[in-house]
């Protein structure tokens, strides 16, 4: 006991914490360079839908990348691929985009989440809106909390369980190929374009409750968070705390967004922890909070946790684009005669079903 004592008061006499890297400013740059990647892909995209709709033949192509926001059509292209062992070539690089970011989530937990995506950006201003508001963060009693996060699942299971267990090799084939399916993208484009005063109201109220509490479509609607949640339980690197130098300041949990108790856990096995790295920074002791396999071996630092999340995403689509599975096979001549029949019922989301019209857009169009 005293020697354990003698190293907490050595310990908190330490203010500062001897590694001089911080993770924060290189994870918002990070985040930064992917909100503007995607805002450039949104562009590019826009005009090459307004230029297909004009009847001009496209000055620009058709950018893959807009794919990242078809996750049903990735999942059902993976289940396709994993049955079959065909990588269908309608939105390859979704399902690309796809596996990479479950390869991060194995891998680096929920990275993605805190590093990449831009809806967990724009939470994080949204908390700082809050925190403006009501000088600090306001958290809802746990009683309450509890059940809510438990919505994102019910969500998850919902859109993914429909897909790996109510879709069988015949129907994942009929929806990769259906017209619907084809021209997903730019109906995805038109339904935002074009939103009705449901939809705006709902965005709205959606950006209210952001800022009333704090990252609330991350912490309870997201079902991409909740499958990456899931998958990081399996993930073999977690934040560890060794015991012996914490100096309990309560520093880490004060900054983690979750909410998560740092200070308590020997290891941060929470499906909520998006691996921001927040509270490693705002550690002030050397080597008490830190990332590893297990609690003494297999360390990772921070550099090499930002160089292997962006390695992964680099090279996952360098990959794909040598391999052919980048760039889709669907012809500009096919958008054009798509683009001029988006209206007619066989482009239309059916609900979940796979309306039986397979084949027949083919064939009328030929």
């Amino acid at each position: 006991m005293s020697t354990q004592s003698e190293n907490r008061s050595a310990n908190e006499r330490k203010t500062e914490n001897a590694a001089t890297f911080k993770v924060y400013p290189y994870r918002r740059m990070v985040q930064f360079g992917f909100l503007l990647l995607t805002i450039w892909i949104g562009i590019e995209f826009i005009v090459w839908v307004k230029q297909l709709e004009s009847g001009l033949s496209p000055t620009l192509s058709r950018p893959p990348g807009v794919e990242v926001f078809l996750p049903l059509s990735a999942l059902i292209s993976l289940k396709y691929w994993l049955l079959t062992g065909v990588f269908n070539l309608i939105h390859p690089s979704g399902l690309v985009i796809f596996m990479i970011v479950l390869a991060t989530g194995v891998l680096l937990k929920k990275g993605f989440c805190s590093w990449v995506c831009p809806f967990g950006l724009l939470s994080e201003y949204l908390a700082k809106i809050h925190i403006v508001l009501f000088d600090r963060i306001r958290k809802i009693p746990g009683w309450l909390d509890y059940p809510l996060r438990s919505l994102k699942y019910l969500l998850l299971l919902f859109f993914g369980g429909s897909i790996l267990f109510g879709m069988n090799v015949l129907r994942l084939e009929q929806f990769i190929n259906s017209p619907y399916n084809k021209v997903a993208d730019i109906k995805m484009l038109q339904f935002f374009a074009n939103m009705s005063d449901v939809t705006l109201w709902t965005l709205v109220i959606l950006v209210l409750l952001s800022i009333l509490i704090p990252y609330f479509w991350c912490r309870y609607l997201c079902p991409y968070g909740a499958l990456l949640g899931m998958i990081s339980w399996f993930s073999p690197l977690k934040i560890h705390r060794n015991a012996e130098s914490c100096i309990d300041c309560d520093k880490c949990t004060n900054v983690c967004p979750a909410g998560i108790q740092v200070h308590k856990a020997n290891a941060v096995f929470s499906d909520e922890c998006n691996a921001c790295l927040e509270c490693v920074d705002a550690c002030p002791v050397k080597d008490t909070l830190y990332l590893s396999v297990t609690k003494k071996q297999w360390k990772l630092s921070r550099k090499a946790y930002l160089f292997i999340l962006i390695g992964l995403f680099v090279l996952g689509t360098a990959m794909a684009k040598i391999s052919g599975f980048w760039q889709n096979n669907i012809s500009t001549k096919e958008y054009q005669y798509y683009i001029k029949r988006m209206n007619e019922p066989v482009y239309n989301h059916n609900r979940g079903a796979v309306p039986d019209y397979e084949g027949k857009s083919d064939q009328s169009r030929k």
